[in-house]
């Protein structure tokens, strides 16, 4: 009998490895799915910064009430900014070492996305808006972890693109 964690770890592995790698394994040549993962969590750091100014500008708080929302969003940045680093780690055909790194980060993040859905469901009409950009900020910050997480596709081996015809010589011997 497995553990709580044993399962949501195995629970987590299947979501990487029967979601997010197949669609990953078909993302185009020139589009990794790292690369695709680092600009999801871009845009995640974007809404939610956008999430902070709509509470502050509409009124809903003071920009020195939102701290805690501003801290956050500093994590946000300080993570991707550490996942920039360490993305040079990840090379095609080798295995992924963000995929076993981020092991703890990816269903602590699914919790939030979950908490986050719950939050926008049952909130106020007053901050329905504010709810739905963290909401996609949850959701695409999440899913640009799994798309890091992603075992890189093989180099793709090249093949000569010019191929040798053999013709007759002119005044030479026919067949």
């Amino acid at each position: 009998m497995s553990t709580f964690v044993e399962r949501i770890n195995q629970a987590d592995l299947w979501l990487l490895d029967r979601v997010f790698q197949p669609v990953s394994d078909r993302l185009p040549e020139r589009l990794p799915s790292a690369e695709l993962g680092m600009s999801l969590q871009l845009g995640a750091i974007v809404f939610f910064l956008a999430a902070i100014l709509i509470i502050s500008f509409c009124g809903y708080t003071s920009l020195g009430g939102s701290v805690f929302n501003i801290l956050n969003w500093v994590l946000f940045v300080a993570f991707y900014l550490g996942i920039m680093r360490m993305r040079q780690l990840v090379r095609p055909g080798q295995a992924n070492p963000l995929r076993s790194l981020l092991l703890g980060m990816r269903p602590l993040n699914v919790a939030f996305l979950i908490y986050s859905l719950w939050r926008g469901v049952t909130g106020s009409g007053a901050l329905m808006l504010v709810d739905l950009f963290m909401i996609v900020s949850n959701l695409i910050f999440a899913m640009g972890l799994y798309f890091v997480s992603c075992q890189p596709r093989p180099p793709v081996r090249r093949t000569s693109q010019s191929r040798v015809e053999l013709r007759p010589i002119m005044g030479g011997l026919r067949d």
